[in-house]
């Protein structure tokens, strides 16, 4: 199997270095969102490809693949929408459903940092996988889509939330836009398995990404779209613009995105823009990076079990200790009973 693998990354380098030079400047490469805008379709928008990060969130938790998936996506889509904030604060999105994977959790602080979560029932997944029903809409079964916009303390939280039911993330997450935000907007999330060779072998290293496009005129005179659906609209009901469709072009020309150019690191955010928009010219801004980041520690966990009763304790003692595991970064933290004595 050796041969083959060495051919496919030998065609793919090769077909890189046929591509236009965009001119130099650098890359900026995995786990960056880039923003972009296209001035003469009034367009704006971000897009990402996550490797390195995405791989060790995932595999952390060694989830089956399907949940992987799912989580890979809603990795994506949180730091496209993070990553826009303009202020000190987080972004979270969570699900909660009757499905299998009853709830995903990926939690965006600003300025860089990611941390993911999913929950899932192991019988009943494996039931699904037997009979080769792991499709997303399967999966999260029916339930709610939130997500929710927090800048600290003294501030009210803003939240949306859309309906699952029969959905993919992707598709509700247009719905949300469409209900809630009230922006034609569009976006394409992909999520696959790299092999990479290496020392001992080839290895897969989890890949995602994803683009997200915006309808954006400054003018006054298209500041609205006439005819954009409302809430109780059909969410695949076609955007116009009678003045020059620029959204309609959008649109198209997202669709011409295949799947793995969101993902091959050959491609990168640049050049994918750069195909997608080279006719009318694309500005592309620098790339954000995101990271592997939890926001526990031990003085919040401590701060935490300061407030439980001393029955709580009680019942919390195991072993002689408190042992508290973060269920983000899986990290432990070991207390003892005593520290607490006190403060009964």
């Amino acid at each position: 199997m050796a041969a083959p693998w060495s051919f496919v990354m030998l065609e793919t380098h090769q077909l890189a270095e046929q591509q236009p030079k965009l001119g130099e400047f650098g890359y900026a490469g995995d786990d960056n969102v880039v923003p972009f805008e296209v001035g003469p379709l009034d367009v704006r928008g971000r897009t990402v490809q996550l490797g390195p990060m995405l791989d060790a969130i995932l595999s952390r938790h060694d989830y089956p693949e399907p949940v992987a998936r799912l989580l890979a996506e809603a990795c994506v889509l949180t730091v496209l929408l993070g990553t826009s904030l303009k202020f000190e604060g987080k972004f979270i999105l969570q699900t909660r459903t009757d499905g299998p994977v009853d709830m995903l959790v990926a939690d965006f602080s600003t300025p860089h940092a990611l941390r993911a979560y999913a929950r899932f029932d192991a019988d009943r997944l494996e039931a699904l996988k037997s009979a080769g029903e792991t499709s997303q809409q399967t999966l999260l079964g029916s339930g709610v889509l939130a997500l929710t916009i927090d800048q600290g303390a003294h501030t009210q939280r803003y939240q949306g939330i859309v309906q699952l039911d029969g959905e993919t993330l992707e598709e509700a997450a247009r719905t949300y836009f469409r209900q809630s935000e009230q922006i034609p907007t569009d976006l394409r999330l992909t999520v696959a398995k790299l092999l990479t060779p290496g020392v001992g072998g080839a290895r897969e290293q989890w890949r995602a990404g994803g683009i997200l496009a915006q309808f954006l005129p400054q003018s006054p005179d298209r500041m609205r779209v006439p005819d954009l659906p409302g809430g109780d609209g059909d969410p695949r009901q076609e955007i116009h613009d009678p003045a020059d469709n620029s959204w309609q072009e959008l649109l198209a020309l997202l669709g011409t995105i295949e799947p793995t150019e969101l993902i091959d690191p050959t491609i990168g955010a640049e050049r994918l823009l750069y195909r997608l928009f080279h006719e009318h010219g694309v500005r592309v801004f620098g790339g954000v990076p995101v990271a592997d980041q939890c926001s526990c520690s031990r003085e919040k966990i401590r701060g935490i079990l300061g407030g439980f009763s001393a029955d709580e304790i009680r019942d919390s003692t195991e072993d002689g200790g408190i042992h508290v595991a973060c269920e983000f970064c899986s990290k432990q933290y070991d207390f003892d009973p005593a520290e607490f004595a006190a403060a009964q």
